[in-house]
């Protein structure tokens, strides 16, 4: 009779911290201690069912455009998804920057209680926000042009 192998007890993750800006990303998941427990490089297709293969866990990511539509996509899931703003996790930021180490600075920054986090957007606050993105950059080319007009007419 063989004797029983015992296996180390396999830690949960809590959190999990991911690098959404290139076309592979990185995600780093941690322990409620602040354990490294999983590396992963994902594409942008396998995350989402990654992700939904999960227990209920906290996710971190660095507040941009598409880390909106990816925060509704993992709430769907009964994910909790902080959004934290660039600047804020690059303290958390050890040694040279890469997107693995990124992923665990935003994992870690995540976990952080005193820090404040972006509200995640709508599609209609999205929408919102790109009509006025787009307005304001036809007024700064109008003014451009007004005085490139006005610069010429005075020469």
């Amino acid at each position: 009779m063989k004797p029983q192998e015992t296996s180390p007890m396999k830690q949960e993750m809590h959190v999990l911290g991911s690098d959404i800006a290139k076309r592979m990303l990185h995600a780093v998941g941690m322990d409620n201690r602040g354990n490294v427990v999983d590396r992963k490089r994902l594409s942008r297709h396998d995350l989402i069912p990654f992700s939904a293969k999960l227990p209920s866990v906290r996710i971190g990511l660095e507040a941009c455009g598409g880390a909106h539509s990816w925060a509704r996509r993992f709430c769907a899931y009964g994910h909790e998804v902080k959004l934290r703003a660039p600047q804020v996790v690059k303290p958390y930021g050890k040694a040279n920057k890469n997107d693995r180490r990124d992923a665990a600075a935003i994992a870690e920054a995540v976990t952080r209680p005193t820090m404040r986090f972006v509200p995640a957007k709508d599609v209609d606050q999205q929408a919102i926000q790109a009509l006025h993105r787009g307005r304001e950059r036809l007024m700064g080319e109008r003014t451009a042009l007004v005085n490139a007009v006005h610069g010429l007419m005075h020469a």
